[in-house]
């Protein structure tokens, strides 16, 4: 979904096994109609070398005279088809960021992918528990009267918490809560076992005071603060402290786990907190709250042990607020840890179905209410739903067209191809800026499903020849614009990209440069381009729920009340294309939320109002099942490892 008036974050699914032949795809087309890929697709000629053997060393200079298969279409230095687009660099010579729609990255900081294989939170079934929407206030009590936050606490005779050595073997990174399938696990003690015997920093391996020398969750804390006191973005701000305070490995997996769980628990985690406080959060100073939400989130769904969990918020609280604050946090802890994640949910959960699944998943009811709605008949996938929204997204690449193959992309990376778009590449793990592909823009970021946008709207057939006039009307950060621009070199077409905010315009320049794109600053059913599109891609402003797993904290932002105006501004963009379609020409709708009113009550409303011809967008997505009733299509994350994306194609009759 591209932003019209404000910044969005883009997506990046989960993977989801199963490798895709090298074949013919029918989209690297040259000029004279023929795939470009042919029948093998990943030999290579000239100095490029073949596929891998250079251990990524994938420079535009390389690739001069690469053979993209028989009967000609290979490569070269000069005259290819696709030369227009060799590099997709910047004037400054930039690699280009932001091709792919995760303009804000994936989540991941340093350390190592957890699979969400494994069992997480203390659950008997493995399935991994999170909270919702039980307000601040909570419900009931745990134990006892309610905590003082001048009381004492219960520490060691020097008044010091003390945090085990974190000594082990083993361990990696957790996503979501689940375990890791990496060696090892989070150590009991709180620290990452495998990682020099440290527990926040600590190389010597001997047990420490964990007071501001533990950088791993004061990092988390800030993560947590800034959300909460700036409305910042949880996978924007963590990196950038990761870099800046040197924390790498495991360590930067701990705190990414940490600060990203926390964020996408707040509703479970208040409920305890309240419980426990015998008060609501509302009442309770928000930098202690930080800290709190920080130790129940240790406690209810991570594997660190409760002493470490405990001892570590304790130390945080009495470095900052001093003795009586700390004694507060121990006694909310503690009573928090009374039961497991399992017995609270029982206890504060709502009764009805759909609330506890959104409670137990973290996720608001209404957010929850509208995935079963949109599910329909098969409603009952909406654990799984919640379970897949609740986990973090694998990376995704995309391998432009002209430039590099999924395969020979596949090869260079170490990566696995996708499963449904010809371009698409999953990565187990790692930093994709780092990797010689992306850092010569022949390959990007970009989620599956986004990908799966972009080509359907280059395969609903027209009536009449395509002229090659197409547009992106809702064009930033530019994810959708480059692939479409790749695409369209292929032929000698051209992309009109459209964007109101001059700072994602300039993203757009960078994710399109030296693709036949033109980049207007502009209001989108404004435009001031004039009529006659052949192909015109809405990818509409919303919600974002299909897409929750990309910032952690979004889905407690959104309310209901924000519907209504998007809608209204989603209904004027596809007015406005359809206004600059020709007669014969297809717009295509897309958004990534599944949200009823966002989709195909929008499609349905420009129906009516434009006597559109509604085409069955499944039938180009070939080889992607369960997309619906149809005519539209709905992606899931559970069923195909992409965000929620809704997608609609209409053609304007003759």
């Amino acid at each position: 979904m591209a932003q019209v008036n404000s910044g969005r974050g883009e997506r990046g699914p989960e993977r989801s096994g199963g490798g895709r032949s090298s074949g013919a795809s029918g989209d690297n087309r040259s000029k004279g109609g023929a795939s470009a890929r042919g029948a093998g697709g990943a030999g290579r000629t000239g100095n490029g070398g073949s596929p891998g053997s250079s251990g990524g060393n994938w420079s535009k200079e390389s690739r001069a005279g690469s053979a993209r298969g028989a009967g000609g279409t290979s490569r070269t230095g000069a005259g290819s088809s696709s030369d227009s687009g060799a590099g997709r660099r910047s004037k400054d010579g930039a690699p280009q960021a932001g091709f792919g729609r995760d303009a804000g990255g994936s989540g991941r900081s340093g350390g190592g992918r957890s699979s969400d294989s494994g069992r997480d939170d203390r659950s008997k079934d493995g399935v991994s528990r999170a909270g919702s929407v039980r307000g601040a206030g909570g419900s009931g009590r745990s134990g006892g009267g309610r905590p003082s936050d001048s009381g004492r606490d219960d520490r060691s005779k020097d008044g010091v918490s003390r945090a085990d050595s974190g000594r082990g073997a083993g361990g990696s990174g957790r996503s979501g809560g689940g375990r890791s399938s990496g060696r090892g696990d989070w150590a009991k003690d709180g620290g990452v076992r495998g990682n020099s015997g440290r527990d926040g920093g600590d190389r010597s391996g001997r047990g420490k005071r964990v007071e501001a020398g533990d950088p791993v969750r004061v990092a988390a804390r800030d993560v947590l603060r800034a959300v909460r006191e700036r409305d910042a973005y949880a996978n924007l701000v963590l990196p950038a402290l990761l870099r800046e305070r040197r924390i790498a490995g495991r360590d930067a997996a701990l705190a990414t786990e940490l600060a990203y769980g926390a964020c996408r628990s707040l509703g479970l985690l208040d409920a305890v907190i309240a419980a426990g406080a015998g008060r609501p959060v509302a009442e309770i100073d928000g930098p202690l709250l930080d800290v709190l939400r920080l130790g129940v989130y240790q406690l209810l769904r991570t594997r660190i042990g409760a002493h470490a969990a405990v001892d570590t918020s304790v130390a945080l609280a009495r470095t900052e607020f001093g003795s009586g604050k700390a004694g507060f946090v121990n006694a909310v802890l503690r009573r928090a840890g009374e039961k497991s994640v399992e017995e609270w949910v029982d206890e504060l959960a709502p009764s009805d179905p759909v609330g506890r699944l959104a409670f137990e998943f973290a996720h608001p009811a209404w957010i929850a209410q509208a995935f079963a709605d949109a599910l329909g008949a098969r409603a009952g996938e909406l654990r799984e739903v919640l379970a897949a929204d609740d986990a973090r997204p694998a990376v995704h690449l995309v391998a432009r067209p002209g430039d590099i193959t999924a395969e020979e992309l596949a090869l260079v990376t170490g990566g696995e191809e996708g499963r449904w778009s010809p371009y698409a590449v999953y990565l187990d793990g790692g930093d994709p800026g780092k990797l010689e592909p992306v850092r010569e823009g022949m390959a990007a970021v970009q989620d599956e499903g986004s990908q799966l946008v972009a080509l359907a709207l280059t395969r609903a057939p027209l009536l009449g020849p395509d002229n090659g006039r197409w547009l992106d009307l809702c064009a930033g950060p530019g994810g959708k614009a480059a692939l479409l621009g790749a695409l369209a070199a292929i032929d000698g077409f051209r992309i009109d990209a459209v964007e109101p905010a001059e700072h994602r315009a300039e993203l757009v320049r960078r994710a399109t440069a030296d693709l036949p794109v033109t980049v207007h600053v502009a209001d989108g059913r404004d435009s001031g381009l004039t009529p006659g599109y052949d192909r015109i891609l809405v990818d509409a402003p919303c919600t974002g729920l299909g897409a929750l797993r990309r910032r952690p904290e979004a889905r407690w932002r959104r309310t209901p009340a924000d519907v209504a105006e998007l809608v209204r501004l989603q209904r004027e963009l596809l007015s406005a294309a359809w206004d600059l379609l020709r007669p014969g020409g297809v717009v295509l709708y897309s958004t990534c939320s599944p949200h009823l009113p966002e989709t195909v009550s929008v499609v349905a409303d420009a129906v009516r109002r434009t006597g559109a011809e509604q085409l069955d967008t499944r039938e180009y997505l070939p080889g992607v099942p369960d997309l619906g009733d149809g005519p539209a299509a709905q992606l899931w994350p559970h069923r195909h490892g992409t965000d929620a994306m809704f997608l609609a194609a209409l053609r304007k009759p003759e």
